[in-house]
């Protein structure tokens, strides 16, 4: 079933009033017609199942049969903070990250990022395109948000802003030794309500920034013998935290 997600102020008591791109997209690409069932998310963990109930010459009108409580959230909130790396691999990283459930993907510039975004409007374009990436992954993959892509910030910036959030930091790093310390992280990171994960980019964390994550309390941890690129990483730390989290809700249900 199509699925869409719409600004929470375009909800109405009985209808939602779809507007613009995804306008365009039920009448003219789907060619959905009156009546046809419609999946509508408020991008704030509500769902909508809807029909098509008219069309106006720029907005259509759905009409809400049933709201719905999403249930594919986790109960823990997730940001990726990610050493900005080069081309195209930022665009995987955040399409996989939506999908394995963060909430926050923070493009990080750290000593050894290659990329330079000292363009103000290609930095602004760059971040809608992260942005439009991250909606099509949540609508892909059934979540009931759109995860925030936000504007490039500084390694101590992320640190500091992941500390203030309250969550546990966890940065892997290619020197830790040993896997218990990666082990216990997880098994205090599935109970919190917040987790901040740093990957480095392409050239790797500088001694110094893990110095400085580890002395605003965060986690070093290890993600086995081989070292991974930046792409594979984050994705790998995403996914066994994120079954970690689903097992012990399930658990908890």
């Amino acid at each position: 079933m199509p699925r869409f997600f719409v600004d929470p102020g375009a909800v109405g008591s009985d209808t939602i009033t779809v507007t613009e791109g995804d306008y365009n997209h039920i009448r003219n690409v789907l060619r959905m017609r009156i009546g046809e069932a419609i999946t509508v998310c408020d991008g704030q963990g509500t769902e909508y199942a809807c029909t098509v109930d008219s069309y106006g010459e720029r907005e259509c009108i759905l009409r809400i049969a049933e709201r719905i409580p999403s249930t594919v959230e986790l109960p823990v909130a997730i940001t990726l903070c990610q050493g900005l790396p080069k081309k195209d691999k930022m665009e995987l990283i955040i399409q996989k990250a939506v999908e394995l459930g963060v909430v926050r993907v923070v493009p990080v510039m750290c000593e050894r990022t290659i990329v330079k975004l000292e363009d103000p409007k290609k930095e602004a374009r760059k971040v809608e395109r992260f942005g439009a990436i991250a909606e099509a992954a949540a609508k892909q993959s059934g979540r009931g948000i759109v995860p925030e892509v936000t504007h490039p910030i500084n390694w101590k910036q992320a640190v500091n802003d992941a500390k203030a959030r309250g969550d546990i930091l966890l940065v892997p790093y290619e020197n830790a030794l040993g896997m218990r310390a990666t082990t216990d992280a997880f098994a205090e990171a599935i109970r919190a309500s917040g987790v901040s994960i740093f990957i480095g980019p392409e050239g790797g964390l500088t001694r110094e920034e893990v110095s400085y994550a580890e002395r605003s309390g965060a986690k070093i941890i290890s993600l086995g013998r081989r070292i991974l690129r930046t792409e594979t990483a984050g994705i790998t730390v995403l996914s066994a935290l994120m079954l970690r989290i689903e097992e012990a809700n399930e658990a908890d249900i």
